[in-house]
């Protein structure tokens, strides 16, 4: 049985039990940086998400408030998820992680000058992101807008 309490008051283990888990911070991913909405286009990433596991993470974010879902505009077969002003919040976030990876994995597909720019203008990149996804767009489909 999952717990319901909080194991304790510390901000860190807050935010992990929000959106900790890996494939919570893989849909924020692909919704901030390639403009995924759907279910489909969530089961489709490259990671290979089981489809239990993303209709739970699905409901589970959108119960904490982090994503939210209507009906598409295109096809009213399908619901379209976006992100609430907390989900937008995570942008930083996803901003810091990248950064991070790339610096530490010598694999990385992270663009050079996509993480020069996180870290040069952090700030600006941070907001141009939040409006561009807020409007519902991606990083991807606006890359010149949010590193400029």
């Amino acid at each position: 049985m999952k717990r319901t309490d909080r194991r304790s008051d510390c901000a860190i283990n807050f935010s992990l039990e929000m959106f900790g888990d890996p494939w919570s911070l893989l849909i924020v991913r692909d919704i901030v940086y390639f403009g995924k909405k759907t279910y489909g286009e969530f089961l489709a990433s490259e990671e290979r998400i089981g489809t239990s596991v993303l209709a739970s993470r699905l409901a589970a974010l959108e119960q904490k408030g982090i994503l939210s879902k209507h009906p598409s505009q295109t096809d009213k077969r399908k619901d379209e998820y976006r992100l609430t002003e907390k989900g937008l919040d995570l942008v930083p976030v996803l901003l810091d992680l990248a950064e991070w990876g790339a610096a530490h994995d010598p694999e990385t597909g992270a663009s050079p000058d996509w993480i020069a720019a996180v870290r040069t203008n952090r700030e600006a990149v941070t907001k141009r992101t939040r409006t561009v996804v807020r409007e519902g767009g991606s990083v991807v489909g606006n890359y010149e807008t949010v590193v400029q």
